[in-house]
């Protein structure tokens, strides 16, 4: 009799558990994708020079920001680096929400304090101190214009260093929903990337573990870095030879662990910019994909 009791108390927690997952969802309001992601540039007539050659348009927003439009729900930042002392060059993601009144409303009662109100959104700190964006879906992104060079028109992920995966978790998965994409890592058995998808679409945001402390200004650059997605690579490989890029890094594709064609290219900042076909077409190393793969054109 105690048994089936214990049994019953479980399946009624869990019921209850699951009932509680899904009425935070329901409260939450949708988070759908990647809106934009910023760099710190020491140099911005380099970085506007670069940019042209991945066949992007610069729009100034004033205060020394630029940005370049990618499609009509997405776009990158550039402003100038504050002090050379900082770390980072990639100081902030943002993500797209259906209702970024609701939203704001919803982190604040889970405790999350916002550090900046925006016209269109607001910032929250994680809990590693990187600055998170959102976005008020249609804001900006249609504005800007779309350059007919573009060398892709998807944003599809974007990742930086992260010491204490389980306190992320707590934030990505547990408040904002965020779900397993993919993991893997630098040999089979390892866990050093950690693909967290949006709750509401196929963008993710990619947890870069095990780095070093002492890592140096190009290492931070390879780990804190964003991705633009690409259905052929040998499409993303003509557009930069046409828009004049002809470092050898904008022809040197590559299978990644997750089974993906990429190819890798360093802005002035060493930020790297991933260039990822949408789908694996090798060997999936580490562990199978759990969600959706994303897609040329997404409806957010």
């Amino acid at each position: 009799m105690k048994k089936m009791l214990a049994a019953l108390t479980g399946v009624a927690l869990t019921g209850l558990l699951l009932a509680a997952g899904v009425a935070q969802a329901q409260e939450r309001p949708a988070i759908t994708g990647i809106a934009f992601v910023r760099m710190y540039s020491a140099d911005v007539a380099a970085s506007d020079a670069f940019y042209k050659t991945l066949g992007f348009t610069k729009v100034s927003a004033g205060n020394g920001l630029e940005r370049y439009g990618v499609n009509p729900a997405q776009w990158l930042e550039v402003e100038p680096l504050p002090s050379a002392t900082l770390q980072t060059r990639m100081p902030e993601v943002a993500f797209t929400t259906r209702n970024v009144a609701a939203l704001e409303r919803y982190l604040v009662k889970h405790k999350v304090s916002v550090v900046e109100k925006r016209k269109d959104g607001f910032t929250v700190h994680d809990p590693e101190g990187n600055l998170i964006g959102f976005v008020q879906e249609g804001a900006v992104g249609a504005a800007l214009p779309q350059s007919p060079s573009a060398s892709s028109r998807r944003i599809i992920h974007a990742g930086f260093i992260v010491r204490d995966r389980a306190a992320e978790d707590a934030f990505y998965r547990d408040i904002l929903g965020f779900h397993l994409y993919w993991n893997g890592g630098k040999t089979d058995t390892s866990v050093d990337y950690v693909a967290m998808q949006v709750p509401d679409g196929t963008d993710w945001l990619e947890y870069m573990l095990n780095i070093k402390p002492d890592a140096d200004a190009h290492q931070r650059g390879v780990m804190n870095h964003f991705s633009l997605g690409i259905a052929k690579m040998s499409d993303a490989v003509e557009a930069l030879a046409r828009d004049g890029c002809t470092s050898k890094d904008c022809s040197k594709t590559q299978v990644g662990r997750d089974g993906k064609v990429q190819m890798n290219v360093y802005d002035p900042d060493q930020t790297r910019i991933e260039y990822m076909e949408f789908k694996p077409s090798g060997t999936i190393c580490c562990s199978e994909f759990k969600g959706p793969h994303p897609t040329e054109v997404e409806n957010k």
